[in-house]
């Protein structure tokens, strides 16, 4: 219940169409709430940490995709939206059915043609479609939002990164202790990659992924890091670019989904941890850390890391049954993010992005929005010039306003529209009116919740999880609006939704 408090679907529990409206985790989330830490900062992290003006182009972005266009193609039925639940988190195969991958696909994990064409083309819920468009022009807006407005710059600093500069207070303090040598780093990179492409050639049955599949998406992240990282330093938002690996490699390499997940994992993962990476040295460098106990810091870290994960990856797949099932035993191991990774590499690996955004698929008009993401920036540019005494207009970020729902799914409306009321209630209202209390206790609030909210998921399920006790009682029903997810198309049956004549 506190996860999403749909206080709409309470007031209307027989209308199809009030639950969509009001349903935070299935619908729209029109005044839906979460009172819940975890569905706060679950998906887009601390909204205590993001400036206001990030906050409202997240905002901005949200509002356009979930309450215009969404909507309007979904009430409209277009590409047969009606026929789908508002919010799926799931591609659809026909009549509201789940994809069932053993009719088309062969013993070695490819695409078997002649079943696929039998069972139909793949449908997508107007969710999903319109966040991957968004999410087309969020790349092509990213690359023309840095050229135009940090493009000087970036030139200025690789021209001066070769001559003598002057150093700031923090530089000269850290010219104490001793640097890490580039070397390091260039032996980690080329073993790790010398590593990967050894895993991807001996086990190439199963990873599916070719040696120049490796390289590609290294040469990916490598170009991408740099414009990615600018955006991240100046809104401390991310721009999700995991589409245009999965983009790339389903044109080239098509009807293998587990090599469309490496090359993923390779080519968005790697540039996503570098940024983090970045970020821990940044902090290290203002908290005066040495540069060689900071570099073993993470070496020991992602070690230590990379084992944990895994084993406890492991040991949860063998204990706990039906794990990241859609069953009707209600367990909490939904594994929602999971899920929209497996569907991803159905969607752009299995099947391809030519037999769904391409000339022989259903949604080819969608490569529009890699048009007007590149456009966008430039009018918010032109904008810029022509009205230079209009501050607010510079605060316009394209690429952090398109790409604001590219964690829909597995986010939904209700952890979207929490997380801007406590971004705007941090951002703009403490800040603004109460700047001393702001300076003094938001970050170290953000700290506390986050570190409050690990603690009790561990003691959560150390106490409670590990003997299997759960409370039952109504405060359990996370959203009270069971008839969000059906569909409104005449004719369409699903379980526990009446038929519309």
């Amino acid at each position: 219940m506190l996860t999403s408090l749909s206080w709409i679907c309470w007031i209307f529990p027989k209308s199809v169409l009030a639950q969509q409206l009001g349903s935070g985790l299935h619908g729209l989330g029109i005044a839906a709430l979460g009172i819940d830490w975890s569905t706060i900062s679950s998906y887009l992290r601390s909204p205590l940490a993001s400036p206001w003006f990030a906050t409202a182009n997240v905002a901005t972005g949200f509002v356009l995709v979930m309450y215009v266009i969404t909507p309007i193609c979904h009430w409209l039925n277009v590409y047969k939206a009606k026929t789908f639940p508002y919010f799926q988190m799931n591609s659809s195969h026909q009549q509201v059915q789940f994809i069932i991958l053993l009719r088309f696909v062969d013993p070695n994990f490819h695409l078997n043609l002649e079943a696929y064409k039998k069972e139909g083309p793949l449908y997508l819920s107007s969710i999903f479609v319109m966040t991957y468009g968004a999410g087309f022009a969020a790349l092509s807006a990213t690359i023309v939002h840095v050229m135009l407005f940090h493009g000087r710059e970036i030139w200025k600093q690789t021209i001066s990164s070769f001559q003598e500069k002057k150093l700031d207070i923090h530089t000269k303090l850290m010219r104490r202790y001793n640097e890490a040598p580039d070397r390091w780093f260039w032996i980690i990179l080329v073993v790790n990659i010398a590593a990967t492409i050894f895993a991807c050639e001996y086990y190439k049955s199963q990873l599916q992924l070719p040696w120049w599949g490796v390289l590609l998406a290294c040469g990916i992240a490598f170009v991408f890091t740099l414009p990615i990282g600018i955006i991240t330093a100046v809104t401390n938002q991310t721009p999700s670019l995991n589409i245009i690996t999965e983009y790339i490699i389903g044109y080239i390499y098509p009807g293998y989904p587990v090599a469309n997940i490496c090359f993923k994992v390779y080519g968005y993962i790697s540039m996503k941890q570098a940024i983090t990476f970045l970020q821990d040295l940044k902090l290290g460098h203002y908290m005066k850390i040495p540069p060689r106990t900071m570099f073993m810091a993470q070496i020991a870290g992602t070690l230590i890391a990379a084992v944990v994960y895994l084993g406890t990856a492991w040991w949860l797949m063998e204990t706990i049954p039906d794990i990241c099932e859609s069953t009707p035993s209600k367990s909490v191991w939904t594994c929602p993010s999971d899920r929209v990774f497996y569907d991803a590499s159905v969607i752009w690996g299995l099947i391809g992005p030519r037999r769904i955004f391409g000339n022989e698929g259903v949604y080819a008009t969608v490569n529009w929005f890699f048009l007007g993401g590149a456009i966008a920036p430039i009018l918010v540019w032109l904008a810029v010039k022509s009205f230079p005494n209009r501050e607010w207009i510079r605060l316009i970020n394209m690429p952090v306003l398109l790409s604001a729902t590219a964690n829909m799914p597995p986010a939904t409306a209700v952890n979207y529209t929490t997380w801007i009321i406590v971004g705007f209630l941090s951002g703009y209202v403490a800040y603004r009116y109460a700047p001393q209390w702001w300076k003094r206790h938001n970050y170290l609030l953000s700290g506390a919740l986050d570190a409050g909210l690990a603690f009790m998921g561990v003691a959560l399920y150390l106490c409670l999880g590990l003997e299997d006790t759960s409370l039952t009682w109504w405060g359990n029903d996370l959203d009270g609006c069971p008839l969000a997810s059906c569909p409104t198309e005449k004719g369409v049956k699903v379980t526990c939704c009446a038929l519309i004549y």
